[in-house]
């Protein structure tokens, strides 16, 4: 065996985890990703998925995909630059475009390549790049492929990024990196405040709309549509597999911004382009959330109801305000074994431990489908619960 294999094979916390019983990743799903899921041939309720607005198993979606793959095949067989540019993939930055009111966008294959290939190439050597401490790990990933210096600012925290952003000097570009939803903690940034920073300091602004498209905004545009700033923010960037039913993601901007990305950004020249089926999915998608609002108010209602119910029965759902909802366990054993209880019961949710939080922040991680019901909801709420108590993390 040789030295690198030698070392790796010591990592063992996996194997303990499944051997205590409390392993809750890489879980065999057998349907489509609904707010019912088959697990092992059991119905389980699903509170664990990004499909907000539930359309991954429409009828017109699944259409439009069976449709692109009988006129375009399965894949481009290249990248973006060179032989992978169909006239479906213009059609959807159009139409992106449009959706949250900039000039142009630019489709990747996934929402981490965006990130990673855009916030890497913006800035040089002597500028800077802002991030909030809780930004998605491909902004992160991304800054740090970036030649500039990265300085982090407390969550949501603008007298911190303030005080970062006085100590530049005004030669230097200063771009900030900020999540819209941020996608464990459930709140908004407060991008009001951002933007008044920004201009002060005559900062740039990105914001990754991975969790707010079809939850916030005009027709589910956004962040920046939800506070009426979007001529007053940068960049937006999107994910299809979310709320779109899809995969891969974009960036939204000026022309000169997206001209400048288009061929500059390594992840999107160097990788294969997105599925033309995945193209049209995501058209389709979109006709959906903007021809049908009612998904979206449904989707806030029952998100207003989860959060009265989970405070009512004494969880601390921390600054939610969004169809996220941490449920703050605050222990990485519990919240195991808390996720476990709640699959052998019917219940599907996420586990948040340590090292991905500290581990005074473990949360199990609810999220809601615009599909559910609130029956789902209250039975989910009622069977946490007792699985809560029964464990000691309520009383």
């Amino acid at each position: 065996m040789r030295k690198l294999q030698s070392v790796l094979s010591k990592y063992d916390a996996p194997q303990k985890a499944m051997e205590a019983g409390i392993y809750p990743y890489f879980r065999e799903i057998e349907s489509d990703q609904d707010t019912i899921v088959t697990i092992k041939g059991k119905k389980v309720m699903m509170f664990g998925s990004n499909s907000y607005l539930g359309l991954t198993n429409h009828p017109k979606i699944k259409e439009a995909a069976k449709k692109a793959i009988d006129k375009y095949g399965t894949g481009c067989a290249g990248s973006r630059f060179l032989n992978g540019t169909l006239d479906i993939h213009i059609q959807l930055e159009e139409r992106l475009a449009d959706l949250v009111g900039k000039d142009g966008a630019l489709c990747y294959s996934t929402g981490f390549q965006v990130n990673l290939g855009v916030v890497s190439v913006l800035t040089g050597r002597r500028d800077h790049v802002f991030l909030d401490e809780l930004d998605h790990a491909s902004i992160i990933e991304g800054s740090r492929l970036s030649f500039s210096r990265v300085l982090k600012f407390a969550h949501n925290d603008m007298n911190v990024l303030e005080s970062k952003l006085k100590r530049c000097t005004a030669e230097s570009m200063k771009l900030i990196v900020v999540d819209g939803i941020f996608s464990m903690e459930g709140d908004i940034v407060k991008l009001p405040e951002l933007v008044a920073l920004a201009d002060k300091y005559d900062a740039t602004i990105m914001v990754d709309d991975a969790h707010s498209i079809g939850v916030l905004g005009k027709n589910g545009s956004g962040t920046s549509s939800h506070f009426g700033l979007t001529d007053r923010v940068d960049l937006i960037m999107g994910t299809f597999s979310k709320s779109l039913a899809s995969l891969g993601g974009f960036i939204a901007s000026d022309k000169d911004t997206i001209n400048f990305i288009k061929h500059n950004s390594r992840s999107l020249i160097f990788s294969a382009s997105m599925t033309p089926a995945s193209a049209a999915s995501v058209l389709a998608a979109i006709d959906i959330m903007v021809s049908e609002p009612e998904r979206i108010s449904h989707l806030w209602e029952i998100t207003h109801h989860a959060l009265k119910g989970f405070k009512e029965m004494g969880f601390d759902t921390g600054k939610s305000e969004t169809p996220i909802i941490p449920l703050f366990i605050r222990d990485n054993i519990k919240s195991l074994l808390l996720t476990q209880a709640l699959l052998a019961d019917g219940i599907f949710v996420n586990p948040v431990v340590s090292p991905a939080v500290p581990k005074e922040d473990c949360l199990i991680r609810y999220s809601l489908m615009a599909t559910h019901t609130k029956e789902q909801v209250d039975l989910s709420v009622e069977k946490i619960t007792k699985a809560a108590k029964k464990l000691g993390i309520l009383n």
